[in-house]
């Protein structure tokens, strides 16, 4: 019986890594996808492999819209070779990076960077993504909790993952027809190297987090990964449009 499926963006480390191996436990093949670091995407396929599942890392930039073509060109191929099919069950948004600038002090630059990377780049690899993904499949996009709450210096982000929340409502309403769900995941405070590696590094900053936390710790990959497996299962079914936010209880 052919396994499902995932396509993960930006799964060769933090919270991507830990979704694709998250994914792998549930018996799910995987497709990941890195930016520059190749070794590491090609150690996290070892370790899915290790798990009992067939995966393969594929190079993607999310902010170079004009790749996309050839990329899901490349995942086709990919999918007959190494999986004996051309369809995937899953898509997994993740793939992004920070920013940490005022309102007062954000160029233009950086603004584009944000909107390509976390808008632009998921909208329409989404739409490309539609022709391989499988009727009754699903869609998880990452978001975050600064649309929940403000800190100072993520305006810019904080503000394309507010319109990626916006856009999950409308792609389950409009995927719906395909049966195909979409949901969306909020993580809180994560140490990983996002951002510099602030979180995770920065000890003032740590406790901080873990002060402003109902559960009194700042958030850790492994923390995420099991919430996006879970919307990938059966067990999930019926769970459609949503936001979950997975931040430990922050600003409570």
């Amino acid at each position: 019986m052919q396994n499902k499926i995932v396509l993960v963006t930006g799964g060769s480390r933090g919270l991507g890594k830990n979704m694709a191996l998250s994914l792998a436990e549930k018996g799910l093949d995987v497709v990941l996808t890195y930016h520059s670091k190749k070794d590491e995407a090609e150690e996290v396929v070892a370790e899915i492999e290790k798990l009992g599942q067939k995966a393969v890392a594929i190079q993607l930039n999310v902010a170079e819209a004009s790749s996309f073509d050839s990329f899901f060109q490349n995942v086709k191929s990919t999918l007959q070779n190494t999986f004996g099919t051309d369809k995937i069950d899953f898509l997994i948004n993740n793939a992004g990076i920070g920013v940490h600038e005022s309102i007062a002090t954000t160029t233009e630059n950086q603004l584009d960077n944000m909107v390509d990377i976390h808008f632009k780049g998921p909208f329409l690899l989404t739409q490309k993504a539609l022709q391989l993904l499988n009727d009754g499949g699903g869609i998880v996009n990452i978001s975050s909790g600064l649309t929940r709450f403000s800190f100072p210096g993520y305006a810019a982000y904080a503000s394309m993952k507010g319109a990626i929340e916006t856009l999950t409502s409308y792609q389950a309403k409009e995927f719906g027809d395909r049966k195909i769900r979409v949901n969306v995941v909020a993580p809180g405070a994560i140490e990983t190297d996002f951002g510099g590696g602030a979180v995770r590094d920065n000890e003032q900053l740590n406790q901080f987090v873990a002060s402003l936390t109902a559960l009194g710790r700042v958030g850790l990959p492994d923390d995420i990964g099991g919430v996006v497996a879970f919307l990938c299962s059966e067990d999930a079914k019926w769970v459609n449009g949503q936001r979950i936010e997975v931040s430990g209880g922050m600003n409570l």
